[in-house]
Parts: structure tokens; sequence; C-alpha cells
């Protein structure tokens, strides 16, 4: 599973919500079938709908 508050503390050098839901891609198409958006992520570009946008980025990246 892939809980995204473990891949905000493994990836601390990412400075940019895009660049977070370029990693959701990569993992994704890598193998994960689970994600859980437990935390929102501390970046100042992060938008209201920030759990919609990771949750699609995961579902269509794994396609």
């Amino acid at each position: 599973m892939l809980v995204l508050s473990e891949i905000l503390m493994q990836e601390h050098e990412m400075a940019s919500f895009s660049e977070l839901v370029d990693l959701i891609k990569q993992k994704a198409q890598a193998g994960e079938i689970f994600f859980q958006p437990d935390v929102m992520p501390p970046f100042s570009d992060t938008p209201p709908d920030w759990e919609v946008l990771l949750e699609n980025a995961f579902t269509s990246a794994g396609r």
C-alpha cells in the first residue's frame, strides 16, 4: 500500500505538489495497487482539492 505520509518522509527533497503528482504516477505504474492519502501535502502550491487530484493521478497512471 502506498501511504502519502510515508512518501513525504522518504522523499523529503520534494519541493512541490506537481513533483508529488509525478511520483504518485510513477509508483502506480510500478505496480502499487492501493493508495492512502492520509495527510495533506505541505507544499505551498497544494490545491484545495489535493486529495482528489492525487487519487486521480494514482488511478489513471495504473491503467
